[in-house]
């Protein structure tokens, strides 16, 4: 199914952006494909989160990354994470929760994960909306299918025009409509691990009237034990264009049950398929309500605007060791006989919001100049339930209640968070253009508890600032860009984070509130400098950023405890770093090579509780000093991709994949005994074959050499060292518990496309 031509005025700018990737120096993975002749002269990225006119590229002053629906519908991959994984520069992501659907995503060592108590550092947007979840600030990559994006856009560093949560970066995600997408499919697939996918999907236009509709429908065993998933997506837009008028309405919903493994401790890795313990399951439930618009009230001034409500549930079953076994209650004078506590956390969110952005694009003492104008808000509810249960442990590590769910907290929190921002971008002359932008932020968090038990748990925080961006491009040639950045960013403390910040008093994740002292606000600072080139069938690009976190705010664990701790305002960390990337295409064939090297430090010394850190002083603390860097972040990577393209007929891809070591969370200090977990490389295959008229026959193979490698550890104890791995915690052994990636895997499909 081929888009229809695209008009520049009737498109906003992202989808203008996915038109032009195969002319983008700094995404093309299909660098093979010819300039369709349908193609804007130009290259327009949308730099703000609503419609307005876009931003011609030439004069971004960003490392920007855009990847459209035809890259994801050739490399197949089984989620959008894992595509994100492969191709652009400076993201990796780790296995921390055991699950594809569940992977934090890192981007310039910036996190973007589903992990309750993760230090977030992305903000992700959908159409405009902002789908950071308004209690914690999670991202949930398992609501939206593959099928409904049109476009996936990276803006790197901490514009403020995207507003709160963009420390490191914001991703954009632009859903397709059935303007661009005439026609119908239907998809099934199956292979490894019993994974088994039926994708539909149905878009057309009636005059002034468009459609588009999709579902996606996959159930998968896992690869590991006790964590199968199941995946349950909708999507559906309703379109109506005039002349100057474009409105969207669109659904999202998704009902969806993911299992986990937990990390893992090295001591196991005899059968990696094992759990510590178990079960672990998150149910994710959505629905959300959107309407998007824009109105052409000139050909260069346009409002836009958008509304939305959204409504996420997110169920929570934890198993876990308990870490009292044993200790003496100095009520009973008893010891703890309990071996085993399930928790179980229900989170309940109701967000709304709005935006509206004016962009008049006039000349300004005779020189090009655009101007932006924009306003928003997100109101968020959520209500945060935690209970507990004793349990017994099976002989497989399995949990068994022994007695019923207590409930251990009961708290309802608001979030409200309005902004105003401004962007100009003036032409000095045809060679030199200037941006300069702000956005004034008004963040407030109250929590109110529910219970009648815990009253010292009300509080309310409020977190005010402007955030001033700059930027300067330079274009001596149409086919070179050289461009110097600066800009900052703020992110709030969440509800979450603000009432688990005392020592004293450790909570658990997914969190159980306490009355704590209050934190402060994170402040980003980020420089770039870069350049991009296109000459012919090569492109060229080449980023040097640096982004300083003041107050930067970290989950530091707790005496004894693997899963329970508090959150605490470390001082400054600093991510800086390069990237380098460049493509070549010889007829069907096009390689594209994607480089970067991360420095993630902390820059202000301070003392962790790791007790499980081999370096640790008999109260558990290890001392952190200016230079040593933030685990879970490779200082290199490297991500390659192979096309051949055989027109129509049938294509050809290989990925690859490798990342250096890292270090374990709780060696925040880098001098544990267990050391550095090891770096890796993978190599991932897929083809495609057309045949008949409109059947395509597609495959895929994960990991071609079945590497078995980790992406994420942990300090923690291993209290499973009896014989046969049997509950042993008189002899416990601390450990590193590594996040291993999945074994190879191969699937296969057929698909059937209709006009």
């Amino acid at each position: 199914m081929r888009p229809r031509t695209l008009q520049y005025r009737r498109q906003d700018g992202f989808s203008v952006a996915v038109a032009a990737a195969s002319v983008c120096c700094t995404t093309l993975p299909s660098l093979a494909q010819p300039v369709q002749t349908e193609l804007p002269a130009v290259v327009v990225i949308s730099t703000t989160p609503l419609p307005g006119l876009g931003t011609p590229l030439r004069d971004v002053a960003a490392n920007v990354q855009t990847f459209g629906a035809r890259d994801l519908a050739k490399q197949r991959q089984g989620n959008v994470t894992d595509f994100l994984e492969q191709n652009p520069t400076s993201i990796n992501v780790n296995a921390a929760q055991g699950n594809p659907y569940q992977v934090d995503l890192s981007f310039r060592g910036f996190t973007a994960s589903p992990l309750v108590g993760a230090a977030q550092g992305l903000s992700v947007f959908q159409d405009g909306v902002r789908i950071n979840e308004p209690f914690g600030d999670v991202v949930n990559w398992d609501l939206l299918p593959q099928s409904a994006i049109a476009s996936i856009t990276l803006i790197p560093g901490s514009n403020p025009l995207f507003g709160l949560n963009t420390l490191g970066g914001a991703l954009s995600i632009v859903t397709k409509s059935g303007r661009d997408t005439i026609g119908g499919a239907a998809e099934l697939s199956g292979g490894s691990f019993g994974r088994s996918t039926l994708q539909l999907e149905q878009g057309g236009a009636d005059g002034n009237w468009d459609y588009f509709v999709t579902g996606n429908f996959s159930k998968d065993q896992g690869w590991a034990q006790h964590n199968p998933s199941r995946v349950e997506q909708f999507f559906g837009k309703l379109g109506h264009r005039q002349d100057r008028t474009e409105v969207d309405l669109s659904l999202s919903a998704a009902n969806n049950r993911l299992e986990g493994t937990q990390t893992l401790p090295v001591s196991f890795f005899d059968d990696v398929t094992q759990a510590y313990t178990y079960p672990d399951v998150n149910t994710n439930q959505l629905l959300m309500l959107a309407l998007k618009g824009r109105h052409f009230i000139a050909n260069d001034t346009v409002l836009g605007g958008n509304v939305f409500v959204r409504r996420f549930r997110n169920l929570n079953l934890s198993s876990n060791v308990n870490d009292q076994f044993g200790v003496v209650d100095p009520n009973t004078g008893l010891p703890d006989d309990v071996q085993a506590v399930i928790d179980r956390a229900v989170i309940e969110q109701t967000s709304a919001g709005f935006g509206a952005q004016l962009t008049l694009q006039r000349e300004l003492g005779g020189l090009r100049n655009q101007l932006v104008l924009g306003a928003g808000g997100d109101f968020g509810r959520a209500t945060y339930t935690q209970e507990s249960q004793p349990a017994a442990l099976t002989e497989s590590r399995g949990t068994v209640a022994t007695g019923v769910f207590e409930t251990e907290t009961f708290a309802q929190t608001r979030s409200h968070n309005l902004a105003l921002y401004a962007m100009d971008s003036l032409a000095l002359d045809p060679q030199w253009t200037l941006t300069a932008s702000g956005r004034i932020n008004s963040a407030s968090v109250s929590i109110r508890d529910q219970s009648g038990n815990d009253p010292q748990l009300d509080g309310d925080h409020s977190f005010t600032r402007f955030n001033p961006g700059l930027g300067l491009n330079f274009n001596p040639t149409p086919a070179l860009t050289a461009y110097a950045a600066y800009n900052e960013g703020m992110r709030a403390p969440t509800a979450m984070e603000l009432t688990c910040a005392d020592p004293a008093a450790p909570c658990k994740l997914p969190n159980a509130f306490l009355a704590d002292p209050p934190l402060r606000k994170i402040v980003a600072q980020t420089f770039e400098l870069g350049a991009r080139g296109k000459d012919g069938a090569s492109t060229w690009g080449f980023a040097l950023y640096r982004t300083d976190l003041n107050d930067d705010i970290q989950f530091t664990g707790s005496a004894g405890a693997i899963n329970a701790g508090y959150f605490q305002n470390v001082g400054k960390t600093r991510r800086q770093g390069a990237e380098i990337n460049a493509g070549q295409s010889w007829g069907p064939l096009s390689i594209v090579a994607r480089y970067s090297f991360i420095d993630a430090t902390y820059r202000t010394g301070f003392v962790e509780n790791s007790p499980f850190n081999s370096t640790a002083d008999p109260n558990g603390g290890i001392q952190v000093k200016p230079g040593d860097r933030i685990p879970g972040v490779p200082r290199q990577s490297l991500h390659l991709r192979l096309d051949v393209d055989a027109g129509q007929a049938w294509s050809f891809g290989a990925n690859v994949v490798a990342n250096s070591s890292i270090r374990a969370r709780g060696d925040e200090n880098n001098q544990d005994a267990s050391g550095a977990v090891p770096g890796y490389a993978v190599i991932n295959l897929d083809a495609r074959l057309r045949f008949g008229k409109g059947f395509e026959a597609f495959a895929r193979i994960n990991n071609l050499l079945d590497r078995q490698y980790a992406n994420f550890a942990i300090l923690g104890q291993n209290v499973f060292t009896g014989p046969g791995r049997s509950f042993d915690p008189g002899n416990p052994m601390n450990e590193s518990f590594r996040g291993l990636g999945a074994p190879r895997g191969a699937w296969a499909g057929l698909r059937y496309e209709w006009e």
